[in-house]
């Protein structure tokens, strides 16, 4: 049982602990490339299928060769065997254009072991800063270049505002637009619960779209929740019966505190979390185990 996996996408097993990348790789130098992030839960890629197809279509927005999902597959398989099915795992799964002198694109995955700080945010919740991401919500269709719905290797900019949150005494971040409307979380996507109505931002508005929302969503409504998407502002936030801030890893953190406002514990919280546990077991599980 490792402490660290990395595989390429030939399914080789590298060490992890010796280079892998060349100094002139784009990915490195420019930040040039996508990645998706999964949580690896008894064994098995948390909804796979919902990743692979955001890692296409992340790679379609930069013009990088299609990636061969067959082969990804095939990999993310040997690493999870590597990595063993005793404990979670966080799996990154990177994808650049390659060198800057030519030839192929680069293509490896990761496991690490899941932070403390995602154990405490599932169990405890999190304090999160409202802060403005300088964008109109129409930039990711009147400037598609900016790459605002896909999910890119450049995340310098989310790094400096987590950074920045937490010399507010914050742990987290959402984003709002220069209309003054709530976008996402740096690395999230915000959820908001009006009694049994679940509500999540527009991905129109330059969001990327969400796999754990999406998984949620998809059961949901079997479970006697509806499902809405629409524009939000920060005062709905506020006013909202609960506040989720949903990613691949962390899965369902609670927004207890926003922008120094205590937010009630809703009487729905320990359902939004199972029921968050049970979409990502189950939605976009990969194809020869469904």
């Amino acid at each position: 049982m490792a402490d660290q996996v990395l595989v390429t996408l030939d399914g080789v097993v590298r060490d992890p602990d010796a280079p892998l990348l060349h100094a002139d790789d784009l990915a490195a130098v420019r930040g040039d490339g996508v990645f998706e992030t999964i949580l690896i839960r008894d064994g098995a890629p948390c909804t796979l299928e919902l990743h692979l197809a955001r890692l296409g279509n992340s790679a379609a927005a930069l013009d990088l060769p299609r990636p061969d999902a067959g082969a990804w597959r095939a990999a993310i398989a040997v690493a999870a065997d590597e990595w063993g099915g005793d404990r979670e795992g966080i799996m990154r799964l990177v994808y650049s254009r390659g060198r800057e002198s030519g030839g192929k694109p680069t293509a490896y995955l990761t496991i690490g072991p899941v932070a403390e700080r995602v154990i405490a945010a599932r169990r405890d919740g999190i304090s999160v800063c409202t802060l403005a991401r300088g964008y109109s919500v129409d930039v990711a269709a009147t400037a598609p270049w900016q790459l605002l719905g896909a999910k890119t290797l450049s995340y310098a900019t989310n790094m400096a505002a987590l950074r920045h949150a937490h010399t507010e005494g914050a742990d987290d971040v959402i984003f709002t637009s220069s209309e003054g409307l709530v976008l996402e979380g740096p690395r999230s996507t915000v959820l908001v619960a009006r009694d049994r109505t679940l509500i999540t931002p527009p991905v129109e508005h330059g969001i990327l779209p969400g796999t754990t929302q999406q998984a949620l969503f998809e059961i949901a409504g079997s479970h006697r929740f509806r499902c809405e998407v629409a524009a939000l502002r920060p005062a709905d936030l506020i006013a909202a019966d609960g506040v989720w801030l949903l990613s691949s890893v962390t899965l369902a953190a609670r927004v207890h505190t926003l922008d120094g406002l205590a937010l009630p514990e809703p009487d729905i919280a320990g359902e939004v979390s199972s029921l968050v546990d049970l979409a990502v077991g189950t939605v976009g599980v990969e194809e020869d185990a469904a």
